[in-house]
């Protein structure tokens, strides 16, 4: 957990607080039904040999997205040199990456790329979007925290009140509703989830939309 956030060029990267690992029984039941959920999405994809995560910070979801799709290639990127060190020192036995989200088609075609908790920082979602959908043959997976629950319960926890609840980095304010209308420019949808408190899409990139 950090008290303060970690920048890298003026920009927020990876978690100002670490959900992930955390021991609070509250944030573990949360992060449990985050999962479960996206798992339960994911397990209707078919066979994965390639996955790609953008904006992947230490790599926590990179781990278990190796550990839901054994055999498969999966590389975990982000802009941030340092937070990739990060993420190579949590996951030894991972493949990590410095590349921006902007440059994830340069990377080569994946059956499956996934943003994690990303289109609320980038300061161009349009042009993130095109460059996923670029890189992605088979399936995405985005997930964004749900507005404004999110803020309702940082205020809730005493958190972020100079801010009115907004997290360090958020640019953006994904409702249910607002992600899914953007994704659709792209984006056939093929199922969501919404665990307290995100927004869990998996859809198909439509081959008519060029990058």
């Amino acid at each position: 957990m950090r008290s303060v956030p970690q920048l890298d060029a003026g920009v927020v990267v990876g978690n100002r607080y670490n959900k992930h690992a955390s021991r609070n029984p509250v944030v573990r039941m949360l992060m449990a039904g985050f999962e479960r959920s996206m798992f339960s999405l994911l397990g209707s994809v078919g066979s994965v040999r390639s996955v790609l995560e953008v904006g992947c910070g230490e790599g926590y979801v990179t781990a278990a997205l190796a550990r839901f799709f054994p055999g498969a290639r999966v590389l975990g990127t982000d802009f941030s040199a340092a937070i990739i060190d990060v993420a190579r020192r949590n996951q030894p036995a991972l493949e990590f990456r410095v590349c921006s989200v902007y440059d994830s088609a340069s990377l080569g075609p994946w059956d499956l790329v996934v943003a994690c908790e990303v289109l609320e920082h980038v300061d161009d979602p349009e042009r993130a979007l095109r460059a996923v959908c670029a890189a992605a043959t088979g399936h995405v997976l985005v997930t964004v925290p749900r507005e404004p629950i999110w803020r309702i319960l940082n205020l809730a926890r005493g958190q972020y009140w100079s801010s009115l609840g907004n997290t360090d980095g958020h640019l953006h304010h994904w409702s249910r509703g607002s992600i899914l209308r953007f994704l659709a420019t792209r984006l056939d949808i093929v199922g969501t989830r919404t665990p307290l408190p995100w927004t869990q899409v998996l859809a198909r990139p439509r081959a008519e939309v060029s990058p």
